[in-house]
Protein backbone atom coordinates (compact mmCIF):
# COMPACT_ATOMS: atom_id res chain seq x y z
CA UNK A 1 0.00 0.00 0.00
CA UNK A 2 1.13 3.88 -1.20
CA UNK A 3 1.48 5.60 2.54
CA UNK A 4 -0.89 8.49 2.20
CA UNK A 5 -1.91 11.34 4.93
CA UNK A 6 -5.51 11.61 6.14
CA UNK A 7 -6.11 15.19 6.89
CA UNK A 8 -5.54 14.90 10.36
CA UNK A 9 -2.21 14.47 9.27
CA UNK A 10 -1.64 11.13 10.30
CA UNK A 11 0.19 8.32 8.03
CA UNK A 12 -2.29 5.90 6.61
CA UNK A 13 0.56 3.08 6.89
CA UNK A 14 -0.28 -0.73 5.83
CA UNK A 15 -0.34 -1.07 9.72
CA UNK A 16 -3.26 1.06 10.28
CA UNK A 17 -5.80 -0.63 7.68
CA UNK A 18 -8.58 -2.19 8.89
CA UNK A 19 -10.56 -3.00 5.90
CA UNK A 20 -8.25 -3.98 2.43
CA UNK A 21 -10.36 -4.71 -0.34
CA UNK A 22 -9.08 -6.30 -3.24
CA UNK A 23 -9.98 -6.58 -7.17
CA UNK A 24 -13.79 -6.68 -6.31
CA UNK A 25 -15.85 -7.50 -9.62
CA UNK A 26 -20.01 -8.17 -9.08
CA UNK A 27 -21.97 -8.57 -12.16
CA UNK A 28 -25.89 -9.05 -11.82
CA UNK A 29 -27.91 -10.95 -14.45
CA UNK A 30 -26.74 -13.78 -17.02
CA UNK A 31 -25.99 -13.88 -20.58
CA UNK A 32 -26.67 -11.33 -22.70
CA UNK A 33 -28.33 -9.02 -19.90
CA UNK A 34 -25.65 -9.69 -18.18
CA UNK A 35 -24.33 -6.36 -16.24
CA UNK A 36 -20.93 -5.58 -14.66
CA UNK A 37 -21.80 -3.62 -11.93
CA UNK A 38 -18.38 -3.39 -10.31
CA UNK A 39 -14.83 -4.36 -12.21
CA UNK A 40 -11.98 -5.04 -10.17
CA UNK A 41 -12.50 -2.47 -7.41
CA UNK A 42 -9.39 -2.20 -4.66
CA UNK A 43 -9.05 0.20 -1.98
CA UNK A 44 -8.44 0.31 2.08
CA UNK A 45 -9.84 1.64 4.66
CA UNK A 46 -7.85 2.94 7.79
CA UNK A 47 -8.35 2.68 11.37
CA UNK A 48 -9.93 6.16 12.40
CA UNK A 49 -10.50 7.48 8.96
CA UNK A 50 -13.23 8.62 6.80
CA UNK A 51 -13.33 7.47 2.91
CA UNK A 52 -15.82 8.69 0.65
CA UNK A 53 -16.80 6.74 -2.61
CA UNK A 54 -18.22 9.35 -4.86
CA UNK A 55 -19.16 8.82 -8.66
CA UNK A 56 -22.63 8.92 -10.88
CA UNK A 57 -25.66 6.99 -9.77
CA UNK A 58 -25.48 3.09 -11.25
CA UNK A 59 -21.51 3.75 -10.65
CA UNK A 60 -21.22 0.69 -8.10
CA UNK A 61 -20.63 2.82 -5.14
CA UNK A 62 -23.73 1.08 -2.91
CA UNK A 63 -23.55 -2.09 -4.72
CA UNK A 64 -19.96 -2.74 -3.68
CA UNK A 65 -20.41 -1.55 -0.26
CA UNK A 66 -23.75 -4.25 0.48
CA UNK A 67 -21.71 -6.91 -1.11
CA UNK A 68 -19.29 -6.04 2.42
CA UNK A 69 -21.92 -6.99 4.53
CA UNK A 70 -23.77 -10.09 2.48
CA UNK A 71 -26.78 -7.93 1.36
CA UNK A 72 -26.82 -8.20 -2.52
CA UNK A 73 -30.10 -10.27 -4.14
CA UNK A 74 -29.46 -14.03 -3.86
CA UNK A 75 -29.93 -15.38 -7.10
CA UNK A 76 -29.26 -11.53 -9.21
CA UNK A 77 -25.91 -10.75 -7.78
CA UNK A 78 -22.98 -12.80 -8.28
CA UNK A 79 -19.42 -11.67 -6.88
CA UNK A 80 -17.36 -13.28 -9.17
CA UNK A 81 -13.98 -12.20 -7.82
CA UNK A 82 -12.33 -9.98 -4.75
CA UNK A 83 -11.53 -10.08 -1.53
CA UNK A 84 -12.38 -7.61 1.32
CA UNK A 85 -10.38 -8.70 5.04
CA UNK A 86 -11.46 -7.26 7.93
CA UNK A 87 -10.17 -8.24 11.34
CA UNK A 88 -8.21 -10.87 9.81
CA UNK A 89 -11.28 -12.15 7.79
CA UNK A 90 -12.38 -12.70 4.02
CA UNK A 91 -16.18 -11.19 4.56
CA UNK A 92 -16.71 -12.18 0.92
CA UNK A 93 -15.40 -15.62 2.23
CA UNK A 94 -17.96 -16.25 5.00
CA UNK A 95 -21.27 -17.88 5.72
CA UNK A 96 -24.71 -15.89 6.01
CA UNK A 97 -24.43 -17.27 10.41
CA UNK A 98 -20.78 -15.67 10.48
CA UNK A 99 -21.50 -12.44 8.17
CA UNK A 100 -25.14 -11.88 10.33
CA UNK A 101 -22.97 -12.05 13.38
CA UNK A 102 -20.59 -9.16 12.51
CA UNK A 103 -23.64 -6.74 10.71
CA UNK A 104 -25.22 -4.20 12.58
CA UNK A 105 -22.41 -4.91 15.23
CA UNK A 106 -19.15 -4.55 14.12
CA UNK A 107 -19.92 -3.41 10.81
CA UNK A 108 -23.09 -0.85 10.68
CA UNK A 109 -24.62 0.51 7.72
CA UNK A 110 -26.91 3.70 7.08
CA UNK A 111 -29.23 2.58 4.11
CA UNK A 112 -30.02 5.38 1.51
CA UNK A 113 -34.09 5.23 1.86
CA UNK A 114 -35.37 5.44 5.31
CA UNK A 115 -38.76 4.45 4.83
CA UNK A 116 -37.83 1.40 2.50
CA UNK A 117 -35.45 0.39 5.65
CA UNK A 118 -37.11 0.82 8.29
CA UNK A 119 -39.98 -2.33 8.76
CA UNK A 120 -43.33 -0.29 8.68
CA UNK A 121 -45.37 -2.46 10.78
CA UNK A 122 -42.54 -2.61 13.96
CA UNK A 123 -42.05 0.25 16.28
CA UNK A 124 -39.28 2.18 16.28
CA UNK A 125 -38.32 1.38 19.79
CA UNK A 126 -38.63 -2.49 18.37
CA UNK A 127 -36.23 -1.77 15.67
CA UNK A 128 -34.11 0.44 17.88
CA UNK A 129 -33.52 -2.66 20.69
CA UNK A 130 -33.37 -5.49 18.51
CA UNK A 131 -29.96 -5.32 17.84
CA UNK A 132 -28.87 -4.54 20.73
CA UNK A 133 -30.41 -7.39 22.59
CA UNK A 134 -29.17 -9.86 19.78
CA UNK A 135 -25.50 -8.58 19.34
CA UNK A 136 -25.06 -7.03 22.67
CA UNK A 137 -27.19 -9.25 25.01
CA UNK A 138 -28.21 -6.09 26.95
CA UNK A 139 -31.99 -6.57 28.57
CA UNK A 140 -34.98 -5.20 26.99
CA UNK A 141 -34.75 -2.19 29.60
CA UNK A 142 -30.88 -1.61 28.94
CA UNK A 143 -31.76 -1.76 25.37
CA UNK A 144 -34.70 0.77 25.62
CA UNK A 145 -33.00 3.02 27.76
CA UNK A 146 -29.92 2.83 25.24
CA UNK A 147 -32.44 3.60 22.18
CA UNK A 148 -33.72 6.73 23.73
CA UNK A 149 -29.84 7.80 24.32
CA UNK A 150 -29.10 7.35 20.33
CA UNK A 151 -32.50 9.17 20.01
CA UNK A 152 -31.32 12.37 21.77
CA UNK A 153 -27.85 11.99 20.27
CA UNK A 154 -29.39 12.44 16.49
CA UNK A 155 -31.15 15.92 17.84
CA UNK A 156 -35.04 14.08 18.26
CA UNK A 157 -37.64 15.53 20.55
CA UNK A 158 -39.15 13.34 22.90
CA UNK A 159 -37.37 10.84 22.70
CA UNK A 160 -39.13 8.06 24.78
CA UNK A 161 -42.26 8.61 23.17
CA UNK A 162 -40.61 8.30 19.58
CA UNK A 163 -40.36 4.29 21.02
CA UNK A 164 -44.04 3.88 20.47
CA UNK A 165 -43.95 5.60 17.11
CA UNK A 166 -44.21 3.86 13.93
CA UNK A 167 -42.29 5.01 10.56
CA UNK A 168 -45.08 6.52 8.82
CA UNK A 169 -45.46 8.41 11.36
CA UNK A 170 -42.36 10.87 10.83
CA UNK A 171 -41.37 12.80 8.21
CA UNK A 172 -38.33 11.56 6.21
CA UNK A 173 -35.57 13.61 8.11
CA UNK A 174 -36.85 11.93 11.48
CA UNK A 175 -36.81 8.26 9.48
CA UNK A 176 -33.37 8.86 8.44
CA UNK A 177 -32.51 9.98 11.34
CA UNK A 178 -33.71 6.84 13.20
CA UNK A 179 -31.63 4.76 10.89
CA UNK A 180 -28.32 6.66 12.21
CA UNK A 181 -29.38 6.38 15.51
CA UNK A 182 -29.75 2.78 14.95
CA UNK A 183 -26.38 1.83 12.82
CA UNK A 184 -24.56 4.15 16.07
CA UNK A 185 -26.43 2.57 18.81
CA UNK A 186 -23.56 -0.85 18.87
CA UNK A 187 -20.61 1.69 18.34
CA UNK A 188 -19.44 -0.07 15.22
CA UNK A 189 -15.39 -0.43 14.12
CA UNK A 190 -16.49 0.29 10.82
CA UNK A 191 -20.26 2.78 10.02
CA UNK A 192 -21.04 2.23 6.51
CA UNK A 193 -22.65 5.65 5.46
CA UNK A 194 -25.03 5.49 2.16
CA UNK A 195 -26.24 8.86 1.18
CA UNK A 196 -26.65 9.41 5.24
CA UNK A 197 -28.25 13.06 4.61
CA UNK A 198 -30.32 13.05 1.58
CA UNK A 199 -33.44 13.32 2.99
CA UNK A 200 -32.26 15.93 5.77
CA UNK A 201 -32.49 19.53 5.96
CA UNK A 202 -29.05 21.21 6.23
CA UNK A 203 -29.52 22.43 9.91
CA UNK A 204 -29.68 18.78 10.69
CA UNK A 205 -27.36 17.38 8.58
CA UNK A 206 -24.64 20.43 9.93
CA UNK A 207 -25.65 18.24 13.77
CA UNK A 208 -25.86 14.51 11.94
CA UNK A 209 -22.35 15.56 10.34
CA UNK A 210 -20.81 16.98 13.72
CA UNK A 211 -22.36 13.26 15.56
CA UNK A 212 -20.25 11.27 12.77
CA UNK A 213 -17.33 13.30 13.64
CA UNK A 214 -17.90 12.43 17.58
CA UNK A 215 -18.44 9.13 16.83
CA UNK A 216 -15.01 8.57 14.97
CA UNK A 217 -13.27 10.76 17.10
CA UNK A 218 -14.98 9.00 20.29
CA UNK A 219 -14.81 5.39 19.25
CA UNK A 220 -11.89 5.75 16.40
CA UNK A 221 -14.53 4.42 14.19
CA UNK A 222 -14.11 4.35 10.52
CA UNK A 223 -16.66 5.61 8.21
CA UNK A 224 -17.35 4.45 4.65
CA UNK A 225 -19.07 7.14 3.48
CA UNK A 226 -20.66 6.68 0.37
CA UNK A 227 -22.26 10.44 -1.06
CA UNK A 228 -23.54 12.22 -4.35
CA UNK A 229 -23.18 15.84 -1.87
CA UNK A 230 -19.78 16.94 -2.81
CA UNK A 231 -20.44 19.75 0.24
CA UNK A 232 -20.00 16.77 2.42
CA UNK A 233 -17.12 14.89 1.13
CA UNK A 234 -15.09 18.23 1.35
CA UNK A 235 -16.51 18.24 4.82
CA UNK A 236 -16.06 15.00 6.32
CA UNK A 237 -13.20 12.73 4.25
CA UNK A 238 -9.76 12.35 4.72
CA UNK A 239 -9.44 10.37 1.41
CA UNK A 240 -11.59 9.96 -1.74
CA UNK A 241 -11.92 7.18 -4.21
CA UNK A 242 -13.79 8.11 -7.20
CA UNK A 243 -15.85 5.72 -9.64
CA UNK A 244 -16.80 5.19 -13.06
CA UNK A 245 -19.63 2.92 -14.64
CA UNK A 246 -18.32 0.03 -11.98
CA UNK A 247 -14.47 0.92 -11.87
CA UNK A 248 -12.08 3.03 -9.79
CA UNK A 249 -10.89 6.27 -11.95
CA UNK A 250 -8.72 7.80 -9.12
CA UNK A 251 -8.20 7.71 -5.36
CA UNK A 252 -6.43 10.43 -3.31
CA UNK A 253 -6.64 12.80 -0.42
CA UNK A 254 -9.57 14.75 -0.33
CA UNK A 255 -7.81 17.78 -0.78
CA UNK A 256 -5.61 16.70 -3.59
CA UNK A 257 -9.01 15.17 -5.58
CA UNK A 258 -10.78 19.03 -5.15
CA UNK A 259 -7.48 20.84 -5.93
CA UNK A 260 -5.87 19.17 -8.62
CA UNK A 261 -8.11 16.38 -9.95
CA UNK A 262 -6.29 14.42 -12.60
CA UNK A 263 -8.98 12.58 -14.46
CA UNK A 264 -11.58 14.48 -16.90
CA UNK A 265 -14.49 12.30 -15.32
CA UNK A 266 -13.32 13.98 -11.60
CA UNK A 267 -12.49 17.43 -13.18
CA UNK A 268 -16.67 16.89 -14.84
CA UNK A 269 -17.82 15.52 -11.63
CA UNK A 270 -16.81 18.88 -9.61
CA UNK A 271 -17.82 21.09 -12.17
CA UNK A 272 -20.96 19.97 -11.77
CA UNK A 273 -21.51 20.78 -7.96
CA UNK A 274 -24.45 23.83 -7.09
CA UNK A 275 -22.23 26.12 -5.22
CA UNK A 276 -24.18 28.57 -2.89
CA UNK A 277 -23.63 32.02 -4.27
CA UNK A 278 -22.99 31.07 -7.52
CA UNK A 279 -25.81 32.27 -9.21
CA UNK A 280 -25.63 35.61 -9.52
CA UNK A 281 -28.35 35.98 -12.09
CA UNK A 282 -31.99 34.98 -12.48
CA UNK A 283 -33.10 31.83 -13.13
CA UNK A 284 -34.43 31.10 -17.01
CA UNK A 285 -38.05 32.71 -16.12
CA UNK A 286 -37.70 36.61 -14.93
CA UNK A 287 -37.65 36.30 -11.03
CA UNK A 288 -39.82 39.70 -11.55
CA UNK A 289 -42.92 37.19 -11.74
CA UNK A 290 -45.36 38.80 -9.47
CA UNK A 291 -48.87 37.11 -9.25
CA UNK A 292 -51.35 39.63 -9.09
CA UNK A 293 -55.36 39.81 -8.99
CA UNK A 294 -56.03 39.46 -12.91
CA UNK A 295 -56.34 35.55 -13.52
CA UNK A 296 -52.16 35.40 -14.12
CA UNK A 297 -52.35 33.04 -10.67
CA UNK A 298 -52.52 29.65 -10.91
CA UNK A 299 -51.88 28.85 -7.33
CA UNK A 300 -53.53 30.57 -4.89
CA UNK A 301 -53.28 29.35 -1.52
CA UNK A 302 -54.98 31.18 1.87
CA UNK A 303 -54.77 30.37 5.34
CA UNK A 304 -53.93 26.79 5.02
CA UNK A 305 -53.88 24.74 8.40
CA UNK A 306 -53.08 21.31 9.56
CA UNK A 307 -53.32 19.15 12.84
CA UNK A 308 -52.23 15.54 12.82
CA UNK A 309 -53.59 13.78 16.00
CA UNK A 310 -52.27 10.58 17.16
CA UNK A 311 -55.07 9.19 19.18
CA UNK A 312 -58.63 8.30 18.35
CA UNK A 313 -61.80 11.03 17.80
CA UNK A 314 -62.05 10.96 21.90
CA UNK A 315 -58.39 11.25 22.43
CA UNK A 316 -57.72 14.59 24.46
CA UNK A 317 -54.14 14.40 22.57
CA UNK A 318 -53.79 17.79 20.28
CA UNK A 319 -51.61 16.19 18.18
CA UNK A 320 -48.73 17.93 16.07
CA UNK A 321 -49.44 21.52 13.86
CA UNK A 322 -48.02 20.43 11.13
CA UNK A 323 -49.22 23.72 9.22
CA UNK A 324 -50.16 26.85 10.41
CA UNK A 325 -52.21 29.99 8.33
CA UNK A 326 -49.99 28.89 5.41
CA UNK A 327 -50.45 31.37 2.35
CA UNK A 328 -49.12 31.96 -1.08
CA UNK A 329 -49.81 32.96 -4.79
CA UNK A 330 -47.93 30.94 -7.24
CA UNK A 331 -47.66 32.42 -11.37
CA UNK A 332 -47.77 30.37 -14.59
CA UNK A 333 -43.93 29.67 -15.47
CA UNK A 334 -42.96 30.74 -11.43
CA UNK A 335 -40.84 28.68 -8.99
CA UNK A 336 -41.47 28.92 -5.53
CA UNK A 337 -39.17 27.22 -3.13
CA UNK A 338 -40.06 25.67 0.08
CA UNK A 339 -37.29 25.34 2.51
CA UNK A 340 -36.51 24.41 5.82
CA UNK A 341 -36.40 22.00 8.99
CA UNK A 342 -37.60 18.01 8.08
CA UNK A 343 -41.07 18.23 10.27
CA UNK A 344 -41.65 22.10 9.40
CA UNK A 345 -44.49 20.91 6.63
CA UNK A 346 -43.00 21.31 3.42
CA UNK A 347 -44.02 18.01 2.26
CA UNK A 348 -47.32 18.70 4.30
CA UNK A 349 -47.97 21.74 1.93
CA UNK A 350 -46.84 20.29 -0.83
CA UNK A 351 -49.45 17.37 -0.55
CA UNK A 352 -52.39 19.65 0.26
CA UNK A 353 -51.86 21.69 -2.59
CA UNK A 354 -52.86 18.88 -4.58
CA UNK A 355 -55.40 17.53 -2.25
CA UNK A 356 -53.22 14.48 -1.40
CA UNK A 357 -53.62 15.15 2.44
CA UNK A 358 -56.54 16.99 3.45
CA UNK A 359 -56.55 20.60 5.55
CA UNK A 360 -58.50 21.25 8.57
CA UNK A 361 -58.74 25.16 7.32
CA UNK A 362 -58.48 27.43 4.48
CA UNK A 363 -58.86 28.01 0.85
CA UNK A 364 -56.92 26.63 -1.96
CA UNK A 365 -57.95 27.82 -5.49
CA UNK A 366 -55.80 26.03 -8.86
CA UNK A 367 -56.91 28.22 -12.03
CA UNK A 368 -60.05 29.17 -11.07
CA UNK A 369 -60.94 25.92 -9.22
CA UNK A 370 -61.42 25.10 -5.61
CA UNK A 371 -59.71 22.46 -4.79
CA UNK A 372 -61.64 21.78 -2.07
CA UNK A 373 -64.91 21.54 -3.01
CA UNK A 374 -64.01 19.03 -6.33
CA UNK A 375 -66.00 15.76 -5.97
CA UNK A 376 -63.77 12.43 -6.36
CA UNK A 377 -64.77 12.33 -10.41
CA UNK A 378 -63.13 15.75 -10.51
CA UNK A 379 -60.78 16.01 -8.94
CA UNK A 380 -59.36 12.87 -10.50
CA UNK A 381 -59.71 15.08 -13.87
CA UNK A 382 -58.30 17.55 -12.02
CA UNK A 383 -54.97 15.97 -11.27
CA UNK A 384 -54.05 16.01 -14.92
CA UNK A 385 -52.75 19.57 -14.63
CA UNK A 386 -51.26 18.59 -11.17
CA UNK A 387 -48.58 16.26 -10.72
CA UNK A 388 -46.44 15.50 -7.60
CA UNK A 389 -42.28 14.05 -7.44
CA UNK A 390 -41.98 12.69 -4.47
CA UNK A 391 -39.30 12.50 -2.23
CA UNK A 392 -38.67 8.77 -1.77
CA UNK A 393 -38.74 7.13 -5.11
CA UNK A 394 -38.45 3.46 -4.54
CA UNK A 395 -42.12 3.27 -1.51
CA UNK A 396 -44.01 5.88 -5.19
CA UNK A 397 -42.98 3.04 -7.62
CA UNK A 398 -44.94 -0.21 -7.39
CA UNK A 399 -42.52 -2.46 -7.69
CA UNK A 400 -44.42 -5.30 -9.70
CA UNK A 401 -44.70 -2.85 -12.90
CA UNK A 402 -41.85 -2.18 -15.37
CA UNK A 403 -40.47 1.45 -16.01
CA UNK A 404 -42.23 1.81 -19.14
CA UNK A 405 -45.89 0.56 -17.86
CA UNK A 406 -44.88 3.25 -14.90
CA UNK A 407 -44.79 5.80 -17.03
CA UNK A 408 -47.21 5.35 -19.35
CA UNK A 409 -50.16 4.86 -16.43
CA UNK A 410 -51.02 8.34 -15.93
CA UNK A 411 -51.14 9.04 -19.51
CA UNK A 412 -53.60 5.97 -19.81
CA UNK A 413 -55.32 7.27 -17.41
CA UNK A 414 -55.76 10.71 -18.43
CA UNK A 415 -56.32 9.66 -21.86
CA UNK A 416 -52.85 11.14 -22.86
CA UNK A 417 -51.83 8.71 -25.80
CA UNK A 418 -52.51 5.56 -27.00
CA UNK A 419 -50.66 2.61 -28.83
CA UNK A 420 -47.50 3.19 -30.79
CA UNK A 421 -47.73 6.99 -29.71
CA UNK A 422 -47.78 6.27 -26.25
CA UNK A 423 -44.82 3.95 -26.70
CA UNK A 424 -43.14 6.40 -28.47
CA UNK A 425 -44.18 9.25 -25.78
CA UNK A 426 -42.69 7.50 -23.75
CA UNK A 427 -39.50 6.69 -25.16
CA UNK A 428 -38.91 10.29 -25.10
CA UNK A 429 -39.37 10.60 -21.47
CA UNK A 430 -37.00 8.42 -20.43
CA UNK A 431 -34.56 9.82 -22.70
CA UNK A 432 -35.49 13.38 -21.68
CA UNK A 433 -34.52 12.25 -17.72
CA UNK A 434 -31.17 10.68 -19.24
CA UNK A 435 -32.74 7.00 -19.33
CA UNK A 436 -32.74 4.96 -22.05
CA UNK A 437 -35.39 2.76 -24.24
CA UNK A 438 -34.16 -0.82 -23.15
CA UNK A 439 -35.12 0.90 -19.58
CA UNK A 440 -38.62 0.51 -20.01
CA UNK A 441 -38.29 -3.54 -19.35
CA UNK A 442 -36.63 -3.35 -16.15
CA UNK A 443 -38.13 -3.08 -12.78
CA UNK A 444 -37.79 -0.97 -9.71
CA UNK A 445 -35.42 -3.31 -8.02
CA UNK A 446 -33.38 -3.03 -10.99
CA UNK A 447 -32.40 0.44 -10.54
CA UNK A 448 -30.29 2.59 -8.32
CA UNK A 449 -31.61 5.49 -6.18
CA UNK A 450 -30.82 7.81 -8.97
CA UNK A 451 -32.59 6.02 -11.61
CA UNK A 452 -35.74 5.39 -9.77
CA UNK A 453 -36.19 9.02 -9.02
CA UNK A 454 -35.83 10.03 -12.96
CA UNK A 455 -38.50 7.64 -13.28
CA UNK A 456 -40.58 9.53 -11.09
CA UNK A 457 -39.70 12.89 -13.08
CA UNK A 458 -40.93 11.33 -16.12
CA UNK A 459 -43.65 9.91 -14.78
CA UNK A 460 -45.28 13.05 -13.69
CA UNK A 461 -44.57 14.99 -16.65
CA UNK A 462 -46.39 12.47 -19.07
CA UNK A 463 -49.81 14.16 -18.58
CA UNK A 464 -48.25 17.18 -19.29
CA UNK A 465 -49.36 19.45 -16.37
CA UNK A 466 -49.71 22.65 -15.33
CA UNK A 467 -48.13 22.94 -11.49
CA UNK A 468 -45.70 20.15 -10.75
CA UNK A 469 -45.33 19.90 -6.50
CA UNK A 470 -41.69 18.48 -6.66
CA UNK A 471 -40.56 17.47 -3.14
CA UNK A 472 -37.06 16.86 -2.53
CA UNK A 473 -37.05 16.11 -6.76
CA UNK A 474 -32.93 15.54 -6.83
CA UNK A 475 -31.83 14.60 -3.41
CA UNK A 476 -31.06 11.06 -4.76
CA UNK A 477 -29.34 12.31 -7.71
CA UNK A 478 -25.59 12.85 -8.34
CA UNK A 479 -24.54 16.11 -9.08
CA UNK A 480 -23.84 15.29 -12.52
CA UNK A 481 -27.46 13.99 -12.92
CA UNK A 482 -28.84 16.53 -10.61
CA UNK A 483 -27.22 19.33 -12.94
CA UNK A 484 -28.94 17.74 -16.23
CA UNK A 485 -32.47 17.64 -14.20
CA UNK A 486 -32.09 20.81 -13.33
CA UNK A 487 -31.69 21.97 -17.10
CA UNK A 488 -34.51 20.16 -17.80
CA UNK A 489 -37.18 21.12 -15.72
CA UNK A 490 -36.02 24.78 -16.25
CA UNK A 491 -36.40 23.86 -20.03
CA UNK A 492 -39.91 22.14 -19.42
CA UNK A 493 -40.71 25.45 -17.35
CA UNK A 494 -39.77 27.84 -20.24
CA UNK A 495 -41.37 26.09 -23.08
CA UNK A 496 -44.10 24.60 -21.23
CA UNK A 497 -45.13 27.46 -18.65
CA UNK A 498 -45.08 24.95 -16.03
CA UNK A 499 -45.49 26.27 -12.28
CA UNK A 500 -43.07 24.48 -9.65
CA UNK A 501 -43.58 24.19 -5.52
CA UNK A 502 -40.03 23.01 -5.25
CA UNK A 503 -39.31 21.47 -1.70
CA UNK A 504 -35.67 20.97 -1.10
CA UNK A 505 -32.67 21.14 1.74
CA UNK A 506 -30.35 22.02 -0.84
CA UNK A 507 -30.09 25.82 -0.76
CA UNK A 508 -27.46 26.18 -4.08
CA UNK A 509 -30.31 24.53 -5.54
CA UNK A 510 -33.04 26.12 -4.59
CA UNK A 511 -30.39 29.40 -5.30
CA UNK A 512 -30.27 27.59 -9.36
CA UNK A 513 -33.80 27.07 -10.07
CA UNK A 514 -36.19 29.24 -7.88
CA UNK A 515 -37.72 33.06 -8.41
CA UNK A 516 -39.03 33.07 -4.83
CA UNK A 517 -38.30 31.48 -1.48
CA UNK A 518 -40.57 30.46 1.23
CA UNK A 519 -38.71 29.27 4.26
CA UNK A 520 -40.96 27.15 7.30
CA UNK A 521 -40.39 26.48 10.96
CA UNK A 522 -42.46 24.75 12.88
CA UNK A 523 -45.72 24.37 10.34
CA UNK A 524 -45.34 28.48 9.81
CA UNK A 525 -43.91 30.50 6.79
CA UNK A 526 -41.47 32.73 8.77
CA UNK A 527 -39.92 34.58 5.51
CA UNK A 528 -40.83 34.74 1.74
CA UNK A 529 -39.48 36.88 -0.85
CA UNK A 530 -37.63 37.11 -4.05
CA UNK A 531 -34.86 34.06 -4.16
CA UNK A 532 -31.72 36.86 -4.08
CA UNK A 533 -33.49 38.83 -1.36
CA UNK A 534 -34.11 35.77 0.93
CA UNK A 535 -30.28 33.76 -0.01
CA UNK A 536 -28.51 37.16 0.41
CA UNK A 537 -30.11 39.68 2.84
CA UNK A 538 -32.41 37.12 5.08
CA UNK A 539 -34.22 39.36 7.92
CA UNK A 540 -35.05 35.96 10.22
CA UNK A 541 -32.74 34.58 12.79
CA UNK A 542 -33.91 30.64 11.42
CA UNK A 543 -33.10 31.50 7.69
CA UNK A 544 -29.50 32.81 9.04
CA UNK A 545 -28.93 29.74 10.73
CA UNK A 546 -30.14 27.57 7.45
CA UNK A 547 -27.43 29.36 5.26
CA UNK A 548 -25.21 29.61 7.61
CA UNK A 549 -25.29 25.33 7.83
CA UNK A 550 -24.76 24.87 4.12
CA UNK A 551 -21.86 23.03 3.54
CA UNK A 552 -19.24 24.10 1.42
CA UNK A 553 -17.67 22.15 -1.70
CA UNK A 554 -14.10 23.39 -1.06
CA UNK A 555 -11.87 20.69 2.06
CA UNK A 556 -10.00 23.83 2.60
CA UNK A 557 -13.14 25.86 3.98
CA UNK A 558 -15.04 24.55 7.00
CA UNK A 559 -18.48 25.09 7.78
CA UNK A 560 -17.91 26.78 11.28
CA UNK A 561 -20.59 26.67 14.62
CA UNK A 562 -24.28 27.03 14.15
CA UNK A 563 -25.61 30.08 15.42
CA UNK A 564 -27.71 29.04 18.67
CA UNK A 565 -31.15 29.80 17.67
CA UNK A 566 -33.73 30.60 20.48
CA UNK A 567 -36.85 29.44 19.06
CA UNK A 568 -38.89 30.85 22.35
CA UNK A 569 -37.56 34.21 20.93
CA UNK A 570 -38.56 34.12 17.44
CA UNK A 571 -41.05 35.96 15.63
CA UNK A 572 -44.38 34.04 15.47
CA UNK A 573 -46.67 36.92 14.04
CA UNK A 574 -48.14 36.95 10.83
CA UNK A 575 -46.06 38.72 8.04
CA UNK A 576 -44.96 41.68 7.81
CA UNK A 577 -43.46 43.09 4.47
CA UNK A 578 -39.93 44.76 4.77
CA UNK A 579 -38.37 45.29 2.14
CA UNK A 580 -40.60 45.27 -1.52
CA UNK A 581 -41.85 41.61 -1.81
CA UNK A 582 -39.50 40.37 1.24
CA UNK A 583 -42.11 39.58 4.29
CA UNK A 584 -40.87 38.27 7.49
CA UNK A 585 -42.75 37.33 10.88
CA UNK A 586 -43.42 40.22 12.77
Amino acid sequence: MTAGHTMSGRPTAVSDCILRVENLSISFGRGRSKNQAVQKLTYRLAAGETLAIVGESGSGKSVSSMALLGLLPAGQALVESGEAWFEGRDLLAMSEAEITHLRGDRIAMIFQEPMTSLNPVLTIGRQLTEGLVVHKGMSQREAEARAIEMIELVRLSDAASRLRQYPHELSGGMRQRIMIAMAMASDPAILIADEPTTALDVTVQAQILDLMRDLKRDFDTSIILITHDMGVVAEMADRVVVMHRGRKVEDGPVERIFVAPAEDYTKSLLAAVPRLGRAAGPPAVTSDIEPADDGSVLVRARDLSKRFRSGGWFSRDEGVLAMDEIGFDLAPGETLALVGESGSGKSTTGRAILRLIEVDEGEILIGNRDVRKLGQASLRGARRTMQMIFQDPFASLNPRMSAGRLVMEPMVIHGVASGSELEDRTVELLRRVGLEADHMRRFPHEFSGGQRQRICIARALGPGPKLIVADEPTSALDVSVQAQVLDLLLELQQSLGLAFLFISHDMAVVEEVSHRVAVMHQGRIVEMGPRQAVLNNPRHSYTRTLLAAVPMPDPTRRRGALPTLDVAAMPRGPLAEVAPNHWVAA
